[in-house]
């Protein structure tokens, strides 16, 4: 959002969406609240992000979903002009999931969701780092040792589905040095 002088105000993230690629996105709950802390609730969260990317024709290649933020990577639809449709994405997934926990809380109305961060990585390293980062974010948050045992992320699928030497490759680049704006404490009710 910009003012009449054209500054950018600092609490709402810039989207640059014209251009095509693969982005790396970041989504955090208003206020950091624990709305998903549930297996149940962050399955829901995840199969419904599943689901509307499949539905834009985003292709997601990582995601990682918490009681309070999820990121994900993901190209868009070889069909689009531009990455313009991230918006509607995420407000097709933001809706539902906000009035289903609000729903399952008593909390008609209560705001869910905050803005979300974008970026896209211009650099293999930057992308691949971003991969990588995604799938060990559980590890890094301390609700797993291994990120393939943490079920609401793609660590384990990308691990089945892709080669041994591709996924140790993608796992050698460092992820403490990628600015991402993640800090959030998530927490896990088993």
């Amino acid at each position: 959002m910009t003012d009449e002088s054209g500054h950018s105000w600092p609490h709402a993230p810039t989207h640059r969406l014209e251009a095509l690629g693969t982005y790396f996105v970041t989504v955090g709950t208003y206020l950091k609240k624990h709305h998903f802390r549930e297996p149940k609730q962050l399955d829901v969260v995840q199969r419904g992000l599943l689901q509307v990317m499949r539905e834009h024709e985003w292709r997601l290649e990582a995601w990682a979903v918490f009681s309070n933020h999820y990121h994900f990577v993901a190209k868009t639809p070889e069909a689009a002009t531009s990455a313009a449709s991230l918006g509607t994405v995420i407000k097709e997934l933001h809706g539902p999931l906000a009035h289903w926990i609000n729903s399952m809380d008593g909390t008609p109305g209560r705001q869910v969701w905050h803005s979300y961060r974008d970026t896209l990585p211009t650099h293999p390293v930057s992308y691949f780092a971003r991969l990588n980062y995604t799938h060990q974010n559980a590890v890094k948050h301390k609700l797993v040792a291994r990120a393939k045992d943490y079920p609401w992320c793609s660590a384990g699928w990308f691990e089945r589905t892709t080669s041994p030497a591709l996924v140790r490759s993608i796992q050698r680049f460092a992820i403490d040095k990628v600015n991402v704006d993640d800090d959030y404490e998530p927490e896990l009710r088993e």
